[in-house]
């Protein structure tokens, strides 16, 4: 074998080597790995259905709890009409102060979600094999585990131990598998933290 050959050869095994690393890096990663890339969860974004405790300091007439319409909108003494939905409860805080400070020298508003609904990208959908298949609110520290136990466990018909999470990670979709079976039965190695968004996916038993 001559030089030349030699050297193609050794180029072509290193051109595989790389096509080989990069399939692995496109697949899923743990449930380690995915829980861990997101880092914190991010602020919550209110949405339709939400109920929100709004207080105006030393204005105990302005102080009051509302609910979010559909249309996302808010009203509150003095403010008939502000856009709530879309908004984090600190974004919302600014807005009523810009609105009321035209009544009210330098307000200081604090918006606290006492209920939580959201848009999608603010809930964890359960679908297939559990008891009440549903759309949970995001909760702040919310794990696996949790889920499980608002949607009921899982049905007779389902194989938990080959469920699957579907989480956007860096604008990607990324799956994992997480064993809901063996969770339930103590092992907690799967208990990891939920995120806004999240979709669990329980398939049903081949048997």
């Amino acid at each position: 074998m001559n030089r030349a050959t030699i050297l193609r050869y050794f180029s072509w095994l290193t051109l595989l080597a790389s096509t080989v690393l990069l399939g692995a890096c496109a697949s899923g990663p743990p449930p380690e790995a995915a829980a861990s890339a997101l880092g914190p969860p991010p602020p919550y974004v209110i949405g339709p259905g939400d109920t929100l405790e709004i207080y105006v300091r030393d204005n105990p007439d302005l102080t009051v709890t509302v609910p979010v319409r559909p249309d996302g909108r808010i009203s509150i003494p003095l403010v008939q009409e502000m856009t709530a939905a879309g908004k984090t409860p600190q974004e919302l805080g600014d807005d009523l102060e810009h609105s009321l400070s035209k009544y009210i020298r330098t307000p200081i508003v604090t918006v606290i979600v006492t209920k939580f609904v959201g848009s999608f990208s603010e809930q964890v959908r359960v679908v297939g094999q559990a008891t009440r298949p549903q759309a949970l609110p995001y909760r702040r520290g919310m794990t696996l585990l949790d889920v499980l136990i608002e949607v009921g466990g899982l049905t007779k018909f389902a194989d938990g131990n080959d469920a699957k999470v579907i989480r956007e990670v860096n604008g990607r979709k990324v799956t994992f598998s997480v064993h809901l079976q063996d969770l339930l039965d103590g092992n907690t190695a799967d208990n990891i933290e939920m995120r806004p968004g999240d979709i669990l996916i329980i398939p049903q038993s081949a048997f």
